[in-house]
């Protein structure tokens, strides 16, 4: 084969494989949040005459909603449930293969679902919610670390992206199957619940041609033709010696390491900044506010007077925002980095929920101001996609190694699930008590993220782990004397570089 179509071959794997353990992967993340808008009357009216069918119960209308809030929420905490387990079954059954196995828990949940209305069960509906956040959490950490293993490393940044890009296309998705005129009516809400296996039944008919993590077969199963063969068929040539003596260097520096546990991160000095960016930066992704943003639509744009048999296809705007947005992000992020795009995204934010807040403040007293208010929308959601949404994900793949990374995205998953349940229970009193000017502590969030960002957090754009790792060093061991740390095997079990030549 000529070198121009080998490379188009790489290519065409690389996008087949990304987009194959997408469908049932971060797809599911946006799509579960996305689909719950549509049935929300129709599933509270469910849990009332079920109520009054088994105890001759008429519910009042905040315990029907309590029940409504607890259908939403408790999808935050399976998917703090699934990235609590994602990195041990990473461990043990590599990164294809798990992402593989958690479909167990989205069909299952898909099946309880689709029956629950016939069983006459709203508590089937919880645990559905239970299950398919678990399939969630596993995804969002696993699926982003396939990929940034898998990835070559000029690539690296743009392919670990597009996990959400496919996050934001399922929010779009979810969107559009819950219009009326589809699976969002009556008779058929059962069906939109459980219509997310069939992404997942898409993944498991695809995903088993692909080959597994190249860095999983060498550094942790010692599998050196594996890994040769899974880089051969990722690049459709012959393996670069620099590619291969990278994850060579990587192991060698591992070799008989077991696996971090997350508690030992928090011990070890050598990743303390690492470990303190992926923390406040995946806690800002849901701190920031976007996805209230999506729940704060309807009355924004119900306030600029639109219909209200249009709003349903004005939030599908939002979606397609974000999703735009996420694909612009992925052609840029090669180009400007990491901490420009990072930055970027949350200074825009900051700026419109400013603006927000002025237009929320007078719309009762100037006509245009609710168009304000929905411009505000859509740029927020826009400027959300173009930094946080995208690059948060890849953070833990690029600043941790090998016998670290599954305890990394555990500790991200977690942060960032936990933060996504807070403001899903907080938000509405936040509402209620500071009213237009609900969106401030958003704005405080994002302006301190993006100092954060601008003050701690290097670039790691085409570079190495080793190179990443040295610039960390200085952070990590500022004010001591000595310049060089020993290198102890706990220290190579992280990566960590010495800086000095005296070593």
């Amino acid at each position: 084969m000529s070198p121009a179509g080998a490379q188009k071959s790489s290519s065409l794997t690389l996008i087949l494989m990304v987009a194959s353990a997408a469908s049932g992967g971060t797809l599911q993340y946006g799509y579960n949040l996305a689909i719950m808008n549509a049935p929300t009357i129709f599933i509270q009216t469910f849990i009332n005459e079920t109520f009054l069918e088994r105890w001759d119960i008429q519910l009042e209308d905040y315990q029907v909603t309590l029940f409504w809030t607890i259908i939403v929420s408790i999808f935050s905490l399976g998917g703090f449930a699934g990235a609590l387990i994602a990195g041990p079954m990473t461990i043990r059954y590599g990164r294809k293969k798990c992402l593989l196995l958690n479909n167990i828990f989205l069909m299952t949940g898909a099946l309880l679902a689709v029956t629950s209305r016939a069983a006459k069960s709203f508590e089937m509906i919880i645990i559905s919610r239970v299950l398919v956040g678990i399939n969630a959490g596993i995804s969002m950490n696993v699926q982003p670390m396939y990929f940034g293993e898998s990835a070559p490393k000029h690539l690296r940044g743009a392919v670990s992206l597009s996990s959400a890009v496919f996050t934001a296309f399922g929010v779009v998705l979810g969107q559009v199957v819950g219009i009326r005129e589809i699976l969002g009516s009556e008779p058929c809400w059962q069906y939109l619940l459980a219509s997310n296996a069939i992404p997942g039944f898409i993944q498991l008919l695809t995903l088993p041609w692909f080959p597994e993590s190249p860095r999983y077969l060498l550094i942790d199963r010692g599998d050196k033709e594996g890994c040769i063969n899974a880089l051969r068929r990722l690049r459709g040539c012959e393996v670069q010696s620099s590619e291969l003596d990278e994850i060579l260097q990587e192991q060698a520096e591992t070799k008989g390491m077991r696996p971090r546990r997350p508690w030992e991160l928090f011990t070890d000095r050598s990743v303390r900044w690492q470990l303190i960016s992926i923390m406040i930066i995946s806690s800002a992704m849901q701190l920031c506010g976007n996805d209230s943003i999506y729940f704060y639509a309807s009355y924004v744009f119900k306030e600029a007077g639109v219909s209200e048999n249009k709003i349903q296809y004005m939030t599908i705007g939002t979606g397609a925002c974000e999703f735009t947005a996420c694909i612009m992000c992925n052609l840029l992020i090669e180009r400007k980095g990491r901490r420009f795009m990072l930055m970027g995204g949350y200074i825009l934010m900051t700026i419109w929920t400013v603006v927000f807040t002025i237009a929320l403040s007078f719309e009762h007293y100037t006509s245009w101001m609710p168009y304000l208010s929905m411009a505000c929308i859509f740029t927020y959601i826009l400027s959300f996609g173009m930094g946080p949404a995208g690059v948060t994900g890849i953070l833990p793949t690029e600043l941790f190694n090998q016998t670290a990374r599954p305890a990394a995205y555990m500790i991200a998953g977690s942060m960032m699930w936990l933060n996504l349940f807070i403001m899903g229970m907080i938000f509405p009193f936040l509402v209620s008590e500071l009213s237009e000017y609900c969106f401030v502590p958003f704005g405080v969030v994002c302006l301190l993220s993006a100092l954060f960002v601008g003050l701690f957090l290097p670039e790691t754009k085409g570079k190495s782990l080793s190179a990443i790792t040295s610039e960390f060093h200085k952070l990590n061991f500022k004010g001591q004397e000595e310049k060089c740390v020993p290198q102890t095997k706990a220290h190579y079990q992280l990566g960590e570089v010495c800086l000095s030549t005296a070593c």
